[in-house]
């Protein structure tokens, strides 16, 4: 049944706009009515970009409306968990699309998921047809799905996405959380010394050149920053975005990529987050896909993807090569020397007592429990350094305006 986009009037005569399910644009109109609706304009979408057009403004501006909307993760652990929930009451699979169908709000995966039953109608499996919708469902999913549907524990497998989609969105949020603080406070001191230095010093310098009198290092080196900023500000912007663009590029490349996930694993204090996060995403990903019966190599291949970071990419390529060759997993983790040693014995214990997945899932509990407590840490400490390092910005501007100015009243005196 296909999804129509409307727009109307209803009995106040106020405008209406939504979305619902009619076997054809006469039956909608019925629909409506019964509703209270007078429809004005229409157009029905059928999926991957193809419209059946009705009316000449709605269906720009709805495609201008798909265009500008996001899917969310969270949005996607929600659909996957409810869709579990329904099956699991024994609703057949396209009963329980329509019914999530009525109740999304998001427009991009109303018409996902209303072409995901169109699918499952014509006879295509769940996986199949979540793998049409790359941007809404990830390899991980769609295997997953694979792999409930051939074992027939489909229901039980979408509750482990869900599970697995909650616990990565808490982990990143947590993870900007924590790093929104810092950011704000670098921004909001970086407007409070430009302003000084474009504005304030500017107006001081002209009193300092009349006193034609020698000044301290201090305010020699204020005034001269102020001058780049007030003067040659452009300067500074253009190569600001040079370099930028210089870095990004840079990054791009294999070696460029390959050094600059290297450094990021090396730097102080956020070099080991940064690790700490990459080997829950990977354990807790492992895990999952293990459970739910998707094969060792094809897991490896996509948890490769989720790890964010190429040095640690390049190990999970080796590890499968390994296991190709009758290796074990946490023998070549453990030789690239890029995983804990924890985590190795962990994962190591777990082939040996045949309970990987448990194992797995201990790892990624333990490791985000870390990345938490970290993250805790790290924002109790940076705050005052925050508040420390901007009070000393502007106390070196207070302080080089000041001591000329208290000079010259000792010399008056």
């Amino acid at each position: 049944m296909p999804v129509f986009s409307y727009k109307g009037l209803n009995a106040s005569g106020k405008v209406v706009k939504g979305l619902k399910d009619a076997d054809s644009g006469k039956v909608l109109r019925s629909l409506l009515r019964k509703d209270g609706i007078y429809v004005t304009e229409f157009h029905e979408s059928k999926g991957k970009g193809k419209k059946n057009k009705q009316g000449k403004g709605l269906n720009r501006e709805v495609d201008v409306k798909a265009m500008f909307t996001r899917i969310k993760q969270q949005e996607v652990a929600v659909f996957t968990r409810q869709l579990a929930t329904l099956l699991r009451a024994g609703i057949p699979l396209a009963e329980c699309l329509s019914a999530l169908i009525e109740q999304v709000e998001n427009v991009k995966v109303k018409e996902i998921v209303t072409d995901i039953r169109r699918m499952i109608n014509e006879g295509s499996s769940l996986a199949a047809a979540m793998e049409a919708h790359p941007k809404m469902f990830q390899p991980l999913f769609v295997n997953m799905v694979r792999s409930g549907e051939t074992a027939g524990n489909l229901d039980q497998v979408l509750f482990q996405l869900a599970d697995f989609a909650d616990g990565q969105v808490s982990l990143r949020n947590k993870v900007m959380g924590a790093l929104l603080y810092p950011l704000i406070m670098v921004v909001v001191g970086g407007l409070i010394m430009t302003i000084l230095m474009v504005v304030v010093v500017p107006q001081i310098v002209q009193l300092f050149s009349d006193m034609k009198q020698a000044l301290p290092w201090n305010t020699k080196v204020l005034i001269a920053v102020s001058g780049v900023m007030s003067n040659y500000w452009w300067a500074v912007f253009l190569s600001g975005l040079a370099l930028w663009l210089i870095i990004r590029y840079w990054k791009k490349t294999p070696s460029g990529q390959q050094t600059w996930d290297g450094l990021r694993l090396k730097m102080p204090v956020f070099g080991d987050l940064n690790r700490k996060v990459a080997v829950s995403r990977f354990a807790a990903t492992l895990g999952t896909m293990l459970g739910a019966g998707v094969p060792l190599l094809r897991a490896l291949d996509i948890v490769k993807n989720v790890l964010g970071n190429s040095v640690l990419e390049k190990v999970i390529d080796g590890a499968k090569d390994a296991i190709k060759e009758g290796d074990s997993i946490a023998a070549p983790l453990k030789r690239s020397g890029q995983f804990p040693p924890l985590v190795v014995h962990m994962i190591a214990v777990g082939e040996r007592s045949g309970q990987l997945e448990t194992m797995l899932a201990n790892v990624a509990q333990a490791y985000q429990t870390e990345v938490e407590l970290k993250l805790s840490r790290l924002t109790t400490l940076l705050e005052p350094l925050m508040i420390l390092s901007m009070g000393g910005a502007v106390a070196f501007v207070v302080f080089s305006i000041l001591m000329p100015i208290l000079q010259m009243n000792q010399m008056v005196q």
